[in-house]
């Protein structure tokens, strides 16, 4: 069975469309056992039984996302259609705006003149010459042309390519040329050069540039082939036969039209293109090499990228680490984590730890795998597996639990015969207190009694862990309030049974039938109404019904048949820790299984040492604590955290040194989860401007109500400021507290605990701001207040009153003065004024002077006249109005 593939009962939840209960209660009907929790595991048979049952939920949950994934189909459909008709349009749109612009854009060729370009080529001629006629020209050009032919009879046929339409062209644009340099004749003037004159015309250096280009490139151009049956051109410039001398002929400006190649060029270009992109040619094998390189160095950094991604996403961690390290880690918020937990039946807070199988579960919610780094030497902790002759029966462990003030401590005094309440400040219990207890039977039941207030939320969870049966406490003459259904919820993710005690019937007011009508309908039915669950009517202060309500929890512990092996070495967790002035560090653990000696070396979490004391709850001294039993142990180097697991050891050099490298594991941890500032954060702190931190040291007697007021105060951060504790720890508060306050800027805040040595001293030097709380909500409070301290004050404007201008005067020197009739409320001189006219505000400013009759007053009342000036404005009328203002400071609140 064990070897069978398994799968997670929350995922088969989701897969089928069931809720927890159906299946469960259907696994039972089958006669297959399963735990009730989201995080249950089954195997591949148990899968195929709820799948045989439950297809046609799943066939139903599969078609509605079918008809769903149909309908985004066709709304996709439906909206790319949409966007090709819009695209269409606007390309329509866009070829009638081109057409439009290609209209405007087309004119007519001018004619601006005859460029000759054989006079552009030719050399200036010489000063007091004449210049030839042009007839003359064909008897130079003549022997050029027959050499012309020469030379051409001995250079190699032209390609067929050329064709001979482009020769007769040339040959009828040069004789064309030579009959235009006939007709014309150049006559020289011999007259004195005086300078430039000014004509008025303008040159077009465009058309300069153009016709230069022009010719540069009819220079350039290669010389053509020409074939042996066609003719020469008259004006054909032979450069290879004119390199001795004489003087080069002007080539026409002959534009040469590039023919397009044949579909086979075409093809073979292609061809030879998508070989070299292949690889497959052979004119370069350095090119290859080339490639074939690029192509591993890709593959390797892809390689590499992937192995940092893959490695990204695997969370090293120790069993150690909390919700809110787990969310740095992830790059994820606290709350996250929490409403995924939530999810799974977990209620946990951010600053608790997660058990191993939570943190695989949570983190592959998250797509994370987790990698546990454990010490080497924790593989010498064997867990021993109990043989049945071996068991005998223990005391079942009984968790109270419930709201604060609903009367939990007060039922446990009167069980005990004791006073707790008398201790604990302000009549709320704020530790986790264990205590064993002996009935008139002989039966022992161990009582763990937790705190009801809401910032203990940790420790109720912790309660619940640890327990076999909870006792929720609930007042009849109250409801099921958030604390109690956050009991509940707690005690039925720890799977254990559930007992309720309703308690504080003695009153008046007490309705035992109305808690019941709200259980049922949170689907807990209670015994009388025909349900399942066990419950009893109480009376604290006069012990009414607890001796039945002990009955019934022995009766639940009979059928848990609870059972541990005194012979072996103890183990069991740690409760809680406190560090006391005259005898050290204190540890209350509960024994779980074995029995714990005198002279043990103990390892809890990363404090380990031999265990040189064990005392009761009442502060008896002992020799051993067999299974089931509250103690407190000194010896222990350090303060372990609540909720650690601890074990006996044979050697203490062993224990010091899995204590060691636990101590060194979190270390780096801590380096890892430490979450700097991004340049997101630093724009989101410019952005709001004002943002400010409040820097606290927190030290408290234990570690349990450390770890409550942490995550108390750390809620009540903001997004204008924010909660930073920068230490927190359990013991007095020392000298190196209040240097580290003085070098960060922060207050020390003890809880229950006081400054020792030379603190206070140094604090009073420093003007470091020590606090002490013996109430959690007054710390939390105070907090509060001064986080509304720190907010800067909201500026609101509050008007004062109206007057209406009746009459202006104007004085030289001093400007305009208006007469006023104060018409609501009243005009102080020393605050803003708006001038309104006709409805709409002119002028803001504010006032020079305030006078009634002859006499500066600071203020007018309604119903009064007054004369006043407005600062920098003269520009008043009869019948404006006038509107008086103040800015008032409101201070800010959370």
């Amino acid at each position: 069975m064990a070897d069978q593939p398994s799968v997670r009962l929350n995922k088969v939840l989701r897969e089928l469309n069931i809720s927890l209960d159906r299946a469960v209660e259907f696994l039972n009907q089958k006669g297959i056992e399963v735990d009730a929790r989201p995080t249950t595991k089954i195997t591949t048979e148990v899968y195929k039984t709820l799948l045989d049952e439950f297809e046609t939920d799943k066939s139903k949950k599969v078609a509605s996302h079918e008809i769903s994934e149909e309908k985004r189909k066709e709304k996709e459909t439906l909206r790319i259609i949409q966007e090709k008709k819009e695209q269409e349009r606007l390309d329509q749109i866009a070829e009638r705006e081109a057409l439009k612009t290609n209209r405007v854009a087309l004119e007519k060729p001018k004619t601006l003149g005859k460029i000759d370009l054989d006079s552009l080529n030719k050399p200036s001629p010489p000063a007091k010459e004449e210049v030839k006629p042009v007839e003359k020209k064909e008897e130079v050009v003549a022997p050029k042309i027959e050499a012309e032919k020469v030379e051409e009879k001995q250079t190699p046929p032209a390609t067929p390519d050329e064709p001979a339409v482009k020769v007769s062209a040339e040959k009828e644009e040069g004789s064309k040329n030579a009959s235009d340099n006939e007709s014309e004749t150049l006559k020289t003037k011999y007259t004195k050069l005086t300078g430039p004159k000014k004509t008025g015309q303008t040159i077009n250096l465009d058309e300069v540039n153009k016709k230069e280009k022009t010719v540069e490139d009819a220079r350039k151009r290669k010389r053509k082939r020409i074939s042996k049956d066609v003719k020469p051109s008259a004006n054909k410039n032979n450069n290879s036969n004119n390199r001795g001398g004489g003087q080069r002929k002007g080539r026409p400006n002959n534009t040469v039209k590039k023919e397009e190649p044949t579909e086979e060029e075409v093809q073979k270009q292609i061809r030879e293109t998508l070989e070299k992109l292949q690889g497959k040619s052979n004119k370069s094998k350095g090119a290859k090499y080339r490639r074939d390189k690029r192509v591993q160095h890709r593959q390797k950094s892809e390689e590499e990228l992937a192995q940092i991604e893959a490695e990204s996403k695997v969370l090293k961690v120790t069993e150690f680490i909390t919700v809110g390290e787990v969310a740095t880690m992830m790059n994820i918020t606290s709350t996250e984590i929490i409403s995924a937990c939530m999810s799974l039946g977990i209620m946990v807070t951010m600053n608790q730890r997660l058990d191993a199988e939570t943190l695989s579960i949570v983190a592959d919610e998250f797509g994370y795998e987790v990698t546990f780094e454990k010490a080497e030497l924790e593989e010498n902790i064997e867990e021993v597996e109990d043989l049945e002759e071996d068991l005998a029966p223990r005391a079942p462990i009984v968790t109270v639990m419930g709201h604060v003030d609903h009367g939990k401590t007060s039922l446990l005094d009167y069980i005990r015969e004791e006073n707790v309440i008398a201790g604990e400040s302000g009549g709320i219990t704020q530790h986790i207190g264990a205590y064993g207890v002996t009935l008139d039977g002989g039966q022992k039941i161990t009582f763990l009694d937790t705190p009801g207030h809401e910032a203990f939320t940790a420790m109720r969870a912790r309660g619940a862990q640890v327990t076999d049966i909870a006792i929720i406490v609930v007042a009849a003459d109250d409801d099921i309030m958030p604390q109690t259904k956050e009991a509940i919820s707690h005690a039925q993710a720890a799977n254990v049974p559930i007992v309720f005690a309703i308690n504080k019937i003695d009153k008046e007011s007490a309705n035992p039938d109305k808690i019941k009508e709200a259980l049922a309908g949170m689907n807990l039915m209670v015994e009388d109404w025909g349900g399942k669950v066990q419950s009893h009517d109480v009376s604290a202060l006069k012990g009414t019904g607890v001796k039945e309500l002990l009955e019934k929890v022995l009766l639940e512990a009979e059928l848990l048949e609870l059972k541990a092996n005194p012979n072996r070495a103890a183990k069991g967790t740690v409760v809680e820790a406190f560090l006391d002035k005259g005898r050290g560090y204190v540890s209350t653990i509960l024994v779980q299984n074995g029995t714990l000696k005198m002279g043990d070396y103990l390892l809890a979490g990363k404090h380990s040492g031999k265990v040189k004391a064990i005392f009761n709850e009442r502060g008896v001294s002992l020799e051993e604590a067999p299974p089931s039993t509250p103690v407190s142990i000194l010896g222990l180097d350090g303060a372990p955290q609540a909720g650690d697991s601890f074990y006996i050891l044979e050697d203490e050099r062993e224990a010091k040194q899995i204590a060691a490298k636990r101590t060194q594991l979190l270390r780096e941890q801590s380096v890892r989860t430490q979450r700097h500032i991004t340049l997101d954060e630093i724009g989101r702190r410019i952005a709001l401007g004002d943002f400010k931190e409040l820097n606290i040291i927190l030290k408290g007697d234990v570690d349990g109500s450390v770890e409550a007021l942490t995550d108390s105060l750390q809620k009540l951060s903001t997004g204008e400021i924010e909660i930073k504790i920068i230490h927190k720890g359990v013991g007095a508060i020392t000298e190196s507290d209040v240097l580290l306050a003085s070098a960060s800027d922060a207050i020390v805040i003890g809880f229950n605990v006081r400054p020792m040595g030379n603190a206070r001293a140094i604090a009073e030097k420093e003007e470091i701001d020590i606090r002490s709380y013996s109430i959690i909500y007054d710390a939390i409070n105070d907090i509060k207040d001064a986080m509304e301290g720190m907010l800067s004050p909201e500026m609101r404007e509050e008007i004062t009153g109206n007057a209406e201008i009746r009459e202006t005067f104007k004085i030289s020197k001093i400007g305009t003065i208006a007469g006023c009739m104060v018409t609501t409320g009243k005009i102080y001189r020393n605050s803003g004024i708006r001038i309104i006219r006709e409805g709409v505000v002119i002028f803001t400013g504010q006032l020079t002077s305030l006078k009634r009759f002859k006499d500066d007053v600071k203020e007018v009342s309604k119903g009064y006249d007054c004369g006043l000036q407005v600062k920098n404005y003269n520009d008043i009328k009869v019948g404006d109005v006038l509107e008086c203002f103040q800015e008032v400071a409101i201070k800010k609140s959370l």
